[in-house]
Parts: structure tokens; sequence; C-alpha cells
């Protein structure tokens, strides 16, 4: 049937009306604004310029909200006053579920720099002396990933069974260099270079300070429960937006897109990526 204008013209209201509603339903299921959180580091930037193109040929509208601390990205995903957000590995977001009550999943690992050892007094390892100063995070699991990379250059060594996921400084068996390990706010790493002589850095806080991952005295072999991840509520796990966004991080123009980038040398680059 084609309907001449004419025709639309005597067309009764309520057709009319019925018209302009699926029409608008048609338009609102290619646009939507979407509100993605981040902490400082360069996920933003990544997801900015690599992420976002793809999703306004999708019809939408990308709102950036940034944080400061750790558990407010997830709080906001939580609350619903954001529908994703990219800052965390899958245990940071199991251990904040936990602890706050939260029902958020991951649902795709994004490219991450990996933690490592800097130094602005040293400039091998060799030269850090006994009894050296090492910052390191204080949130457990993220100070469990300083300690093995610790225990990998043979500083110390952890009792035998310990899970390298859980390990804690009740874990170390020896501190042979004797070590002044002091745990600080993880975002503060950076800052302690001034008096420290090591500081374990978690990857996005050294990106985002200006620390190059290709300078640090070592970086850890970054296994993937470590590797970053989009996180939003249990309940849009399958929602089109969380779909959309996964879609783009696993598409090849991403990945051409992320590694033609000699800023981001050194990244820890998820699975699902041609190698």
């Amino acid at each position: 049937m084609r309907l001449s204008s004419r025709s639309f013209l005597r067309a009764p209201l309520h057709l009319l009306g019925g018209l302009a509603l699926g029409l608008l339903l048609q338009v609102s299921a290619h646009a939507a604004d979407l509100r993605v959180g981040f902490m400082p580091g360069p996920y933003r930037d990544a997801f900015t310029h690599g992420i976002e193109p793809q999703l306004k040929k999708l019809g939408y509208t990308v709102k950036y909200v940034e944080f400061s601390q750790g558990v407010q990205p997830n709080d906001a995903v939580e609350r619903g006053q954001i529908d994703a957000n990219i800052f965390q590995h899958s245990l940071y977001l199991d251990a904040t579920n936990k602890q706050q009550g939260f029902d958020l999943v991951p649902v795709v690992h994004v490219p991450t720099p990996p933690m490592g050892l800097y130094s602005q007094r040293h400039k091998s390892l060799d030269s850090v002396p006994d009894g050296a100063t090492v910052t390191l995070p204080a949130d457990p699991v993220n100070a469990a990933r300083a300690l093995n990379i610790l225990a990998a250059i043979g500083w110390v060594t952890l009792k035998p069974g310990v899970s390298p996921l859980s390990v804690s400084e009740r874990d170390i068996a020896s501190n042979p260099k004797r070590l002044k390990l002091v745990p600080l706010e993880a975002a503060q790493a950076p800052r302690s270079l001034a008096d420290a002589d090591i500081a374990a850095v978690q990857g996005n806080f050294a990106v985002a300070s200006g620390l190059k991952l290709t300078e640090a005295l070592k970086l850890e072999d970054m296994t993937l429960p470590y590797v970053n991840v989009v996180a939003v509520k249990r309940s849009n796990e399958n929602a089109k937006f969380a779909k959309d966004i996964a879609t783009a991080y696993q598409s090849p123009e991403f990945q051409r897109f992320f590694k033609a980038n000699p800023t981001w040398a050194g990244y820890r680059l998820p699975d699902h990526f041609s190698q």
C-alpha cells in the first residue's frame, strides 16, 4: 500500500500518531546517550579515539564521567548513574562486588598497561641497595601484584602453596634484601618516587603521570585476571549497548588503531587481539 501526500493529509489523527510513534521508536533504537566512567589513565583516550567513532555510527552519543577514587566508578554503575566503566581488572571488580554488595560483571577485556617498578634514584635493579624503601598499593589485590614482581626478581620469597592471586605481606617467607615495604593509596604511587627508592605503580597511574612503560625497571608478567575490563550491571550484561561496546573493542578496526600508536607500546593486549 502506498500513501500519496493527499491521502496522508486526510489520514485519521490516530493513524498519524501511530506512524509518528513508530518513527520515534525507530530513531530511539539507533540513538542513545551512553554514560561511561573512567579513572585517570589511558583508557579514556583509547575509548575516545578508537571506540567512540564506531559507536557514533550506531547512533550513540557518549558522555564521559571522570572519577578520582577506585570504588566510585563501580558505585556509579550500580546506582545507574553511568552505564559502564573502564578502569579495573576482574579481580578488583570481584572484590568490590563482595565488599560493597554490588552486582557488576565484565563484558570485554581491553588493552592494559602492566604494573611496573619505577625509580628516580636508580637506573637499574642492580643498583638498588639493601634496605631500600619500596612503595606498593595498599589494596590487597594490587599489593599481591607488586609482591609477585618482587618475588620474580628475587627480592622476596613467598611461602610455598600461596596463590599468586591472593598473596599478601603475611605470605612473605623471607626478605633477603631487607626491603622497607610502604603501602599507600595506589594513585599516590607516582608521587612517592620523590621519596622512595622504588615504587610499584599500576599501569594506568603510570601512564597518567607521564611515566613510560618502556622505562620501568621491571614490568609484571601480566596474566589474564589482571587485564582490565569494561564493567556493567549484571542486568545490562546482554543489553545492546554492552554488546556494541564489546564488539567495538574486538573489531579489527580498533586493533589496527591501537597497534599503530607507539604511545601504547608495552601494553598487555587482550586474547581476542590477533597476535
